[in-house]
């Protein structure tokens, strides 16, 4: 636990680069993330669901077997546990992701 606020636009600012995630703040048995995407991340899965949140930007989550699910500033998309996918931005985008803390960023 923290003493203070959190700025996730601040957090956001100093992300190092695309695709290497911070952590916000821990919850219970989930942390939160925020990330840069741009490009396509490589295909993956996690033993658990994983919660996208378009922060800005947009971005689309390729699933196999689906549809890809394209986000928009505010939309919310839950992958479900075991499904084959991957973020993919053709722009510079930030995510907010709900995981737990022992998620492997490139799945297991």
């Amino acid at each position: 636990m923290t003493d203070r606020a959190v700025s996730l636009p601040d957090l956001m600012a100093g992300l190092p680069g695309p695709w290497q995630p911070a952590d916000a703040v821990q919850v219970n048995d989930a942390v939160l993330r925020v990330a840069r995407l741009d490009g396509e991340f490589p295909w993956h899965h996690h033993e658990e669901d994983e919660l996208f949140l378009c922060w800005d930007g947009g971005f689309r989550i390729e699933m196999n077997g689906s549809e890809p699910i394209t986000l928009r500033p505010g939309d919310v998309f839950v992958v479900p546990a075991g499904v084959e996918h991957r973020p993919v931005a053709d722009a510079p985008a930030h995510a907010v992701l709900l995981e737990r803390p022992e998620t492997l960023q490139y799945g297991n």
